[in-house]
């Protein structure tokens, strides 16, 4: 008898439809909030979140999913599964990872993984879970292995406006006020489970990310060659077909671009647009 296990994790994960269901991981959706406006992330066009903001001035309100309805989810899944590995976003961004804990501690077999990620640095953890799963790994096997992987994440991005960013509380006014002056664009990588700000380009938008892609791969050179991401907020396709140029140069056999959902884009902003992919080490930024 082999135990049916379910691989899942948040919208936040960032993960195409095709992915999703080629793949067989389960999904359990965050809300947005615009002003009173309760949108269920999967199902809104990010192109909202950039117009609601622009024409009011304010965020979107991203909220964590609460204990009480990972519980509902979980449950469901176990009806289904005999066992759940669910992977969260970083508990260092997000507390939907401390409610899903709760949740799981109520229940058995249900194991929840730091992602210590966002968008598809969580992705890439969930395509691996599903090979350990396809591979009738044990679920508290999995889970473990997940934990040592989600060290391995290169997550990072380049960002085109740091207004997002200020309004969320993540940069000062000052910081905003330089790098709108000086045509900045930051480099955030996901390090120890929270953002923080490294290079910074300059330029027009299609070299900015040419050269963030370049600067990355050579920050982190030891890449898992077998799968990368390009996740972005509706960047110029320009921008994107670079960066694809530049990972399948690299070597990568599976390149592969998604769009950010609404969470994600709620902090970043339009024109964001990150490469991820697996180290053979665990990160560290020299």
């Amino acid at each position: 008898y082999i135990m049916s296990i379910a691989i899942s994790v948040e919208t936040a994960a960032d993960l195409s439809k095709e992915l999703i269901e080629k793949n067989k991981i389960e999904v359990i959706t965050l809300n947005v909030m615009l002003g009173d406006d309760v949108k269920v992330d999967a199902q809104i066009d990010i192109d909202e979140v950039f117009a609601y903001t622009d024409n009011t001035g304010k965020l979107p309100k991203t909220s964590a999913i609460n204990q009480f309805e990972f519980k509902e989810y979980f449950e469901g899944l176990l009806k289904k599964y005999d066992a759940v590995v669910h992977i969260s976003m970083s508990n260092g961004i997000s507390v939907t990872k401390n409610n899903a804990v709760a949740a799981a501690s109520e229940l058995k077999n249900v194991y929840v993984v730091d992602s210590l990620s966002l968008s598809t640095g969580i992705g890439l953890l969930a395509l691996y879970g599903a090979k350990l799963r396809d591979h009738n790994y044990p679920a508290a096997e999995i889970a473990n292995k997940l934990t040592a992987k989600a060290q391995t994440v290169q997550a990072s991005f380049v960002i085109d406006r740091l207004d997002f960013l200020c309004k969320g509380g993540r940069c000062s006014k000052l910081a905003l006020m330089g790098a709108n002056l000086l045509k900045l664009h930051p480099q955030i990588i996901v390090s120890d489970g929270k953002l923080g700000a490294y290079k910074k380009f300059r330029g027009q938008y299609v070299k900015v990310v040419e050269e963030y892609v370049k600067a990355t791969l050579e920050q982190f050179p030891n890449a898992d060659l077998d799968t990368a991401f390009i996740t972005h907020t509706h960047a110029d396709p320009a921008a994107v077909e670079v960066a694809r140029e530049l990972l399948i140069k690299k070597g990568f056999k599976n390149v592969y671009e998604t769009v950010a959902g609404a969470t994600i884009a709620s902090h970043c902003g339009k024109n964001t647009l990150g490469v991820l992919y697996f180290l053979n080490e665990p990160l560290s930024i020299k």
